[in-house]
């Protein structure tokens, strides 16, 4: 097989709705025709690891940004990702394409223009009800946490990527 010396980087549930938090998985059909685009124009993958899943759990509750920003969850996203950008570094020095990131909107660890903040903290006996809770939560134009730091250990390397949304994704990828 030929290869097409051009790669993309997902986040992990792009290609994984198993690590999703319930219950906000989706049909993996949802993302069928991104992935295909792709595949039909030679493109490789690289699947980022899951830090939620990894660090916290499958059986984790929903989280926000606000509730990631501590020194141990960013240093084992470190850990996580210093690897990965070996590899992205070794493909671009044998003059691959990497087109760029892709994240998940919304998501306080892969949010790419977006991602969730909430004020809140303790048990959920301590709001008035779960609308209280759920009235705290906000969408606002940053990224999520593992984004942060993929951009952060590339920038150290000196490699400059393009960061998307899955939801900002075009048919026209060449």
């Amino acid at each position: 097989m030929k290869r097409g010396k051009k790669i993309i980087i997902l986040s992990h549930c792009i290609l994984n709705q198993n690590c999703v938090v319930k219950p906000y998985a989706k049909d993996q059909e949802e993302f069928f025709k991104f992935i295909k685009s792709f595949l039909l124009n030679n493109y490789g993958f690289i699947q980022l690891p899951c830090p939620e899943l990894v660090i916290l759990g499958l059986k984790r509750w929903g989280h926000v940004k606000d509730q990631l920003e501590y020194p141990n969850f960013k240093l084992e996203c470190k850990k996580l990702l210093y690897s990965i950008v070996d590899q992205i570094d070794i493909y671009l020095k044998n003059g691959y394409e990497v087109k760029g990131v892709y994240g998940i909107k919304g998501s306080p660890s892969c949010g790419v223009n977006k991602t969730c903040r909430g004020d809140w903290e303790g048990e959920a006996s301590c709001y008035k009800n779960l609308e209280d809770i759920i009235n705290r939560v906000h969408l606002v134009s940053e990224k999520g946490i593992f984004m942060e730091i993929l951009e952060e250990l590339l920038k150290e390397k000196n490699i400059k990527l393009s960061f998307y949304d899955i939801d900002d994704w075009s048919e026209e990828i060449d």
